[in-house]
């Protein structure tokens, strides 16, 4: 996201919103990632839980990548 928007701040708070859900999805879904292959055998995760919330993280970056898509090419179109 970071890429796409270089070194400017979005001025509008839909395209700031959208870029806040899809950077927080994306370290959320980072982090589930790792809770699946724990360092020790021992600790294994709940791999139901794991994959459920790998599911909504997945969710969650394609919603914001969406209203991305909707926002700028509405921009583009105007």
């Amino acid at each position: 996201a970071a890429s796409v928007f270089p070194s400017q701040k979005p001025k509008s708070e839909l395209v700031r919103t959208s870029l806040r859900l899809l950077t927080s999805s994306a370290y959320r879904l980072q982090s589930e990632c790792r809770k699946a292959l724990p360092a020790e055998p021992s600790a294994a995760p709940d791999i139901q839980l794991v994959t459920q919330q790998v599911i909504q993280c997945a969710y969650d970056i394609a919603k914001a990548a969406k209203q991305l898509v909707t926002i700028t090419t509405k921009e583009n179109n105007n």
